[in-house]
């Protein structure tokens, strides 16, 4: 079972209907089906389902009659949601007044408008009848991502919700938190998104990051005393479920993993993970589904970084992925964050035994962060295989996650990291740091650079205390900024990644086209625009050659 609610499950994630139609590929993304509302309870439409298949051989019902089901008892995506402009958004916030460059700011103020476009409220109806839908009620307006991604997800919205701080949207940040104290409440911890079907997974658990951010700006301590309980029980949720101990010359190291118990095929991706596994036996084909939605968790789906293969290497194609049996980086550096905050709100609060709690936790991980995924040849910090009892020495930005997160003990650790980082072949891009060095296909690998570890790296490194690590950040900064702007200017949009080889070229690879919108991508680019925004400059025109080809292209593409 991969959903938490037994008779809307049959439909949305489990089941003959869901099967049937997934298989027989009547739309174009998977999700568009699982997406739709019921126009009848789902033991009617089940019901119905069932009469329908006794009249066809083996069941299985024809690919016109199942679309005349669905126009029957389905209404298209959308219906959940109702017209909603943000209450708190204007015109003019201050961060416009800090660009200095006339394009960029022009540019600033577009961005800060899109937020007018992805804001989305959920119908009462969603409440009062949970189970005609696959959406999960949350009580206050959302921002979400983009394109297919119709509803609330987990980190996407740190980045949202920063940006919406910087556009003087507070309100509207604050009720994004307060959705997210609502899903730990109901569930013990933030799912995936807000749809049923990834009600057995959750992603990078960024919540403490989004109330600090929210707390720095407001200090408010009355919110804080009001979302303190549902850090606390999300961070017990990750330490109990997913958590692992490792021994080392003696000493047990506890540290955190991606670790989704839930089989099946996805439901949003149902077709592509049967056909992955369709030659496999059924345990393995059940491994291997547990092992996609746990990819899934870690935000990276898919990435040859979650890949071992027969030999322990950290190789293969997506059959290897075994994303459970790997302690990332990236996920230890949020929790050691996530700590140091939880230390840092309780003493706030006055809560001084609960502070010693999660400072001696911190404290802990630190060392287990040290003695497990700290490299001292490398000089960086790596993923660990369980399998191996190894680290993974491939390039990643997450490698960089530790000096973001300030989870080291020694400034020279630092250091070293920058170091690696300008030896490591990931600065060969003026277009981003690629998400990897191996071109998979998949989309969290070569070619492809994501805002949020763009954005990691350069907050990282702008921390430090050296002044070639700031300079090397406000760099890194402003090729990010160009490639954003270079594409804002050919396809009059924001993408979810961006290829590293083309100068305002949106990214590919994986299951789906890439999205436009983009929540996360408009939050990073206002973020660096507010933190260098009097250095930034677009060159006065941005129209080189490579441009100018690709917005002909663009004008060609259309009017053919």
């Amino acid at each position: 079972m991969t959903c938490l609610f037994v008779a809307t499950s049959q439909i949305y994630c489990t089941g003959e209907v869901l099967r049937q139609v997934q298989m027989a590929k009547l739309f174009d993304d998977n999700k568009y089906f699982v997406d739709m509302k019921l126009t009848a309870a789902p033991e009617v439409v089940g019901e119905a389902f069932a009469n329908l298949t006794s009249g066809f051989p083996n069941r299985t019902v024809s690919s016109s009659e199942l679309m005349k089901f669905l126009k029957k008892y389905f209404e298209e995506p959308g219906k959940e949601f109702e017209m909603w402009t943000p209450t708190d958004w204007h015109s003019n916030p201050k961060i416009l007044s800090r660009i200095s460059d006339p394009q960029y700011r022009s540019w600033a103020e577009e961005l800060h408008g899109l937020w007018k476009s992805l804001g989305r409220k959920i119908r009462d109806d969603v409440r009062d009848h949970p189970e005609l839908y696959s959406q999960i009620y949350t009580p206050h307006p959302i921002v979400v991502p983009g394109g297919r991604f119709r509803e609330l997800y987990y980190w996407d919205s740190y980045w949202v919700i920063n940006g919406l701080l910087l556009s003087e949207m507070t309100e509207t940040a604050r009720g994004m938190i307060l959705n997210f104290m609502y899903l730990v409440e109901k569930y013990g911890f933030v799912p995936n998104g807000g749809r049923i079907y990834y009600a057995r997974r959750s992603q990078p658990p960024f919540l403490p990051l989004m109330v600090e951010s929210f707390y720095e700006l407001t200090r408010d301590k009355d919110f804080l005393r009001q979302v303190l309980p549902a850090l606390e029980k999300e961070y017990s949720f990750w330490m109990q479920n997913r958590s692992h101990a490792v021994e080392l010359s003696g000493v047990t190291h506890i540290l955190n993993h991606y670790n989704v118990q839930a089989g099946g095929p996805r439901p949003e991706s149902y077709s592509d993970d049967v056909e992955l596994a369709k030659d496999l036996s059924t345990d393995a084909q059940e491994k291997l589904w547990i092992e996609l939605k746990t990819g899934a968790e870690s935000g990276w789906d898919f990435s040859s970084r979650w890949y071992i293969d027969s030999k322990g290497l950290n190789n293969g194609t997506l059959h290897d992925t075994q994303t459970s049996s790997i302690l990332p980086v990236d996920l230890n550096a949020i929790m050691c964050r996530n700590e140091h905050l939880l230390e840092s709100f309780n003493r706030i609060l006055g809560n001084e035994h609960q502070a010693v709690k999660y400072e001696q936790a911190l404290s802990a991980r630190i060392k287990a962060v040290e003695s497990l995924l700290w490299d001292t040849e490398k000089g960086a910090w790596f993923d660990f295989s369980l399998v191996t009892k190894t680290r993974h020495l491939a390039f990643y930005p997450s490698n960089l996650a530790p000096i973001w997160a300030h989870c080291y003990s020694r400034p020279g650790m630092a250091d070293q990291a920058v170091q690696y980082l300008r030896d490591s072949g990931g600065l060969d891009y003026p277009n981003g740091i690629p998400t990897s060095l191996s071109e998979s296909g998949q989309q969290w690998d070569m070619p492809n650079a994501w805002p949020p570890l763009q954005h990691m790296i350069i907050k990282g490194l702008s921390g430090l205390d050296s002044a070639h690590a700031k300079e090397l950040a406000f760099d890194l900064a402003q090729w990010w900024i160009q490639t954003n702007w270079r594409a804002y200017a050919i396809y009059e949009a924001m993408f979810e990644k961006y290829d590293v080889n083309g100068d305002g070229k949106p990214g590919g690879g994986g299951e789906y086209e890439v999205q436009l919108g983009f929540g996360w991508t408009n939050g990073v680019a206002l973020q660096l625009l507010n933190q260098y925004g009097d250095r930034l400059s677009s060159g006065g025109c941005i129209l080189n050659a490579s441009v100018l080809i690709g917005l002909v292209y663009s004008i060609l593409k259309t009017l053919l």
